[in-house]
């Protein structure tokens, strides 16, 4: 047991160092890609609560594509599909220019790209859950649409998004593993470097299920103490 504890030390005789930089590089890339997601999630639920209906269209459009592709396949377009297009895109200014997607990069784009997706179901209906009779006094008031929006609907969605969108959050910690495959050191892609060096693939993977149960678990402290805080003016209202 002492022998295999070695190897997770720090050093040239160990994997801690390099278990610890896939670990930070895991967090960093599902900590970029949440605001992408959610941004793209929150516009496609704007749009399919329009009343126009190619924008609803459209709305309906993506999600159906981007909900229905596994996540590795829409990472592998993004990456070399986007390699092509931008490759030839740039051959149409320079003869022969070559361009190479950044894994990191393709990674944010691709696992946004699905989280905005399934957010945008969730942002819609908390949209929808904000009663009517709030937005139809907003609008008495004068209140443009989008002044409706940024003052009365936006405010309040997120005390009602926030469950869904803490699972989303927990999907997207698990689906980072993935970008392994494009060459990305993050915990999964030096997990299996140590196993190929050291042969001891129970351990390693053992350490890797460890530390992601541990994201997971501070992920539930803080997205919980998240729910809390936003609807502390809604049960302080709901007691009287």
């Amino acid at each position: 047991m002492l022998n295999l504890l070695e190897l997770l030390s720090f050093g040239p005789n160990g994997w801690g160092d390099e278990i610890l930089q896939g670990a930070l590089l895991t967090i960093e890339l599902a900590l970029v890609t949440l605001p992408v997601g959610i941004a793209i999630g929150l516009a496609v639920a704007v749009a399919k609560d329009s009343h126009s209906r190619a924008l609803r269209a459209l709305g309906d459009l993506y999600t159906t594509v981007f909900r229905g592709l596994p996540e590795l396949l829409t990472l592998f377009i993004v990456y070399y599909g986007g390699q092509m297009l931008l490759t030839r895109l740039a051959g149409y200014v320079v003869e022969g220019a070559h361009i190479e997607v950044n894994q990191f990069v393709a990674g944010v784009v691709a696992l946004g790209l699905v989280l905005g997706a399934f957010s945008s179901e969730v942002l819609l209906a908390a949209i929808r859950a904000v009663p009517k009779g709030q937005k139809e006094a907003a609008s008495a008031l004068g209140l443009s649409g989008w002044s409706t929006f940024r003052l009365v609907t936006f405010p309040q969605l997120w005390r009602v998004a926030l469950p869904g969108l803490s699972n989303n959050w927990m999907v997207l910690l698990k689906d980072t593993s993935l970008v392994s495959v494009i060459a990305i050191t993050d915990l999964m892609r030096q997990t299996s470097i140590a196993v190929g060096v050291t042969k001891q693939p129970f351990f390693f993977y053992l350490v890797a299920c460890l530390i992601y149960l541990v994201f997971s678990g501070l992920s539930s402290v803080v997205f919980t103490a998240l729910e809390n805080r936003a609807s502390r003016g809604f049960k302080r209202v709901g007691g009287h």
